[in-house]
């Protein structure tokens, strides 16, 4: 059975898919059918997956503003793809999500990721940019 970390790693990858093959997200089926993944998740953890790539899909326009106010010198698309699905997931899951996750374990977790399919100065980078939209969350 799957959990919220592996549910937050397939959302990303799926993210990723959709933004850098200009992709539809109902699209997409990177790892299996629907039922498979969600055998391989957990009903639970597939509607928190289903939650965040359609979440984030459905709100980009409204996230890609809010992480361009706060990127000092960054535009969006000039961030790398895989940090730009990270930071739109993550800032979906801190202002959207109903799931309501404390906004350090919304952090943590994209630092997490970022540390797995990013660089090393990602961590950095998307830590800076979530708390500071966190904080004007508040």
């Amino acid at each position: 059975m799957g959990n919220r970390r592996q549910a937050r790693q397939y959302a990303l990858q799926t993210l990723y898919l959709a933004d850098t093959g200009k992709m539809d997200i109902a699209s997409l089926a990177p790892y299996a059918t629907e039922e498979e993944f969600e055998r391989h998740l957990g009903a639970e953890n597939y509607a928190f997956f289903k939650d965040l790539s359609e979440g984030a899909v459905k709100n980009q326009k409204e996230i890609d503003e809010i992480i361009a106010a706060h990127a000092k010198n960054w535009s969006v698309d000039r961030m790398s793809a895989v940090d730009r699905a990270i930071l739109r997931m993550a800032t979906y899951e801190l202002l959207y999500s109903p799931e309501k996750t404390p906004a350090a374990a919304v952090i943590d977790e994209a630092i997490e990721l970022s540390k797995k399919f990013s660089t090393d100065k990602s961590g950095s980078f998307i830590n800076g940019l979530l708390d500071q939209i966190r904080k004007e969350k508040k």
